[in-house]
Order: C-alpha cells, then structure tokens, then sequence
C-alpha cells in the first residue's frame, strides 16, 4: 500500500539507530508533522498534539494545505486553540502509515516494505519519537501537551520517560491503561484481518488486499466510537431506500445504520494500512502506566493510580465522556485521581455529550470552551 501523506506533512528523522522498549531498531526513520503559528522567541507557547490511532499529522487546515483537518474546527486563529497565540505542534505517531515510519514504509536494509519485519512497537516507542520533534524544533519545554484517544496514552508516556518536556497536560478520553474490553474489541478486529486470506501473513500489495478483513475491522472500531444513544437517534429503525438494497445477496444489508458502516468501512480500508493497524492496536492493548514505570527503588509499579502520582506537572485538564463505551469514564477518572495524588492541579471534567469516543471530534461546542479556559489560564488572553 502506498503511503498517504498531506501536502502540508513536513519530517523530522529520528536517531539511527532509533532504540525500541522492547528490543529492536529502526535505522534512517522519520516522523511525520505539521505546524500552525509562530513560536515566541522563548519558545514559551508551544502545544503538542498526540492523536489517536489513524489521522495523520494534518489536524487543520495550512497554508499549504487548505483542506479541513481531523480536528479543523478546535484548532486555528480564534479557535479555542488559538493559532494567533499558540505554535501548535501535531505528530503522526511512530507505526503509522501517513507519513511517519511504519509496517507500510521501505525498509532500508531490504528496499522493500518492512510489513512483518516492522520490530515490536509500543506507546512508549511513540511517545520516545514525539519527544525527539519537539526538541529538534528547538523547544525545551512545552507550554501543554495534548493527548486524544490513543494519544492520551503517548502523552502520559511522554511526560513519565521525559521529565520536564512539558509542564501542563489536556488528556481527552485517553487512559494509562488497556482495559479487558477495549483488549476484546481490537483483538476481534485482527481477527478479521488475520483471517482475511489475502492478508496472507502479512505479505499483501495493493492487487492482493486484505479489504474485508479490514472492511470489519473498522466497522466493529466504528461501532465502538460512538454510544448507543447516538445510535438509536440518529438511525433508528429506519431502512436503506430499495434502490440502495442488494436484494438478490442474502442477508445483504437492510437497515440505514449498516448502510453507513458499510459506506465508512469502505472510505477508510485503501486510506489505512492493515499492518499498521496491527501494530498499533496491539501497542494500545500492552500499554500500561503501572506496568512500565518504576519506583525510586527502580521496581516497577504495578499500580496505575501510583504510577501517575509520579508524573511532574503544574496543572492537567482530564476529559471524558459519559457515553464512551471504549475508553469508559472511570479510566479518565483514574488519570485525574492519580495525578492529584502526585501533587498535580488536575481538573476533571465529564461531559455529557451522546456521542461517545469519538465526542471530541464532533461535539466542539462542549470540548471547545473546556479546552479554551484551560489553555487561557496558561497564557491568559490579552
């Protein structure tokens, strides 16, 4: 699969050898990102973003990119990050397939696609590379790191194995830990993958594609991105129009909502490596807080809640959602506690919103003035 990478999509190259947690290397790797603003002469207002499992590094729309991004109505001028204030930093994490070094990128040592060869790859490898950005854009410590989803565990990660890289945190719907269920769900979604005979073990191109394996997998993702509530109001009952019906496959879909799954699935299979998927699913089941952090005696902790007590920050706005089925609100409710042991001004916030995960990408009206007062109290407004 070729790689899709924005216009705006600028690199950084890691150090080669570039050391993994769990023992192997990459050799001449990059990190995709992108840039918004201007960094003060002290480099004083800059914002990380960390981003779930699939966008790329194109959060907003740039100059040299005038197409939306992923989070395009919370990030620029005005916006509640506020791009004539803050120099707005976003990574495509490490193992991803949008331009940063992955399963899908060439690997130098045979000139063809790592696919399988790609080594163990873990959060704690993201968070490792993210850090390398920043301090190669000259920037010693970050005004605030955000971390959505996936993301809030690379900035979790981030602040415990690099002290003092940032000194405030805006963790969305992310966790220090996997949970059995999240574990469940991903674990079913490289199923269909591993059970597609054209993944055939890793080694497809882009004639022999693994397209329904990856076709289900994201739908059971999708499924999950979103509450029941929202489900059930938006779809119903309500039934495809007969001209949208395959009526001679059987048991083809009938209702709207499988017609949307389907419609999605199909937009994001050939956009989305199935490789990277693997990987980075199974990097998000082995994160643990407690597990990779260690005590002053140099054991490892083996509590989450005393883990986060360790992590140096002046203040954190942890956020989650009410109806969010995959990262439940107990798990951004940890964070907080945690954090507050540790000493950190950490505010809690549980939103209302019906629409799940995935809320902070839709639901601005509700994340967007939480998110504003937080950065204002960094850098009040003029």
């Amino acid at each position: 699969m070729s790689e899709f990478i924005p216009p705006a999509t600028r690199f950084i190259a890691l150090p080669s050898p570039f050391p993994m947690k769990d023992g192997g290397q990459l050799h001449g790797a990059r990190i995709a990102y992108e840039t918004w603003g201007m960094l003060d002469a002290d480099a004083g207002n800059a914002i990380l973003i960390h981003t779930g499992l699939s966008p790329d590094a194109h959060a907003a729309s740039h100059p040299d990119d005038p197409s939306d991004g992923w989070w395009e109505r919370m990030i620029g001028p005005g916006k509640a990050i506020d791009t004539d204030r803050w120099f707005v930093v976003c990574v495509n994490t490490l193992g991803s397939c949008k331009g940063s070094t992955g399963a899908a990128s060439i690997n130098p040592a045979t000139g063809k696609a790592y696919q399988l060869d790609f080594p163990e790859l873990s959060v704690e490898d993201c968070a490792d590379a993210a850090a390398h950005v920043v301090r190669e854009l000259g920037i010693t410590q970050l005004a605030c790191v955000i971390g959505n989803s996936m993301g809030g565990m690379t900035a979790l990660s981030m602040i415990e194995r690099h002290p003092g890289l940032a000194r405030h945190l805006i963790d969305i719907s992310g966790a220090a830990r996997a949970l059995p269920f999240s574990i469940a769900i991903r674990s079913l979604q490289r199923e269909a993958i591993r059970l597609d005979p054209l993944w055939n073990e890793g080694q497809y191109d882009d004639e022999r594609y693994p397209e329904s394996g990856m076709r289900i997998a994201r739908k059971l993702g999708v499924i999950t991105y979103r509450s029941a509530m929202e489900w059930d109001g938006r779809f119903g009952r309500i039934r495809l129009d007969p001209e949208a019906r395959e009526d001679d496959i059987p048991f083809a879909a009938e209702f709207e909502v499988e017609g949307y799954l389907e419609n999605h699935a199909r937009r994001f299979v050939r956009r989305f490596d199935p490789n990277c998927y693997l990987y980075l699913g199974r990097a998000m089941d082995r994160y643990d807080i407690g597990e990779s952090s260690l005590t002053p005696c140099g054991d490892r902790h083996r509590d989450a809640l005393d883990a986060l007590a360790t992590l140096k920050l002046d203040k954190a706005l942890v956020i989650g959602v009410e109806t969010d089925l995959l990262f439940p609100l107990e798990q951004q409710q940890e964070i907080a506690e945690g954090l507050r042991r540790g000493g950190v001004d950490a505010q809690f916030v549980a939103m209302p919103s019906p629409q799940g995960h995935d809320a902070f990408l839709v639901d601005i009206e509700r994340f967007g003035p939480a998110v504003r007062d937080f950065l204002n109290t960094l850098l009040p407004a003029a």
